[in-house]
């Protein structure tokens, strides 16, 4: 199996992810670091429609000023532009294999595409 976890190596609930991921036998495991290198607006709107929710509810409202922004009200394509930008308003973990993408917000949800 292939997977490929959009990671942020100071968060605890990314790291956790990678680590359940990591103890799979035989996976064929990428890791991006997005804030190093993040995904196109259109990868974005791929992965929300993939893990069947919208960008403005993988938007990072913690620790970023993406309120005060107006982003969660904000139509998709202005989140999606806001989120490649600033990567720092991508919340994490994402992760995707062949049957499917999660938000891993708690990182058991990763189990669901496994």
């Amino acid at each position: 199996m292939k997977a490929t976890i959009w990671h942020n190596p100071k968060c605890g609930t990314s790291r956790k992810t990678l680590a359940v991921l990591e103890e799979i036998p035989g996976i064929e495991l990428a890791v991006i670091e997005y804030l190093k290198t993040p995904p196109s607006a259109e990868k974005l709107g791929q992965l929300y429609r993939d893990a069947g929710i919208t960008p403005q509810q993988g938007l990072r409202l913690r620790g970023t000023d993406a309120t005060e922004r107006g982003l969660p009200e904000a139509d998709d394509a202005t989140v999606l532009a806001a989120m490649a930008a600033e990567p720092a308003l991508i919340e994490r973990p994402l992760v995707e294999t062949e049957k499917g993408a999660r938000l891993c917000r708690p990182q058991e949800k990763v189990h669901e595409i496994l």
